[in-house]
């Protein structure tokens, strides 16, 4: 009498089910951090064509919307004393901390130079300015 047992054939189909079980829990990561990475208050900035400079370090984010008010990265400051809170958290970072101004296009020239002054007052001299490409501007909704 012949035994006869299990089968040994090769199976040639590929199991994609951890695949797309990877792939759902990648793109639920992904959606989820998605809205983090928004930061900041929401300003028109102006255009240009230059290439972005890359940064090595954490700076200092000085946000003007139009209504002309004032955030340190997200905290709103009066005009008085953003010198003094900008002088004060320059020197506990040791001296070496820069700041990008972020300023919206519609306000006055002269006042983005008056919050720049006070920006060097606070003994601050590595100030850039954050700007859109014109790219990116072209491609934003309702813009």
């Amino acid at each position: 009498m012949k035994v006869q047992g299990p089968s040994r054939q090769l199976m040639s189909e590929i199991n994609v089910t951890p695949f797309v079980d990877v792939m759902l829990v990648l793109l639920i990561i992904f959606m989820v951090t998605a809205p983090m990475m928004m930061q900041g208050v929401d300003v028109d900035l102006p255009n240009v064509e230059a290439p972005a400079i890359p940064s090595e370090e954490e700076r200092l984010v000085v946000t003007v919307d139009a209504q002309r008010k004032v955030y340190i990265n997200e905290y709103a400051v009066d005009m008085d004393t953003l010198g003094p809170k900008l002088s004060a958290i320059y020197r506990n970072k040791g001296g070496k901390q820069g700041v990008f101004l972020r300023a919206d296009a519609s306000l006055p020239y002269g006042f983005v130079m008056e919050v720049m002054g006070t920006i060097r007052q606070a003994g601050i001299d590595q100030i850039g300015m954050v700007t859109e490409s014109g790219e990116r501007r072209d491609k934003a909704p309702g813009g």
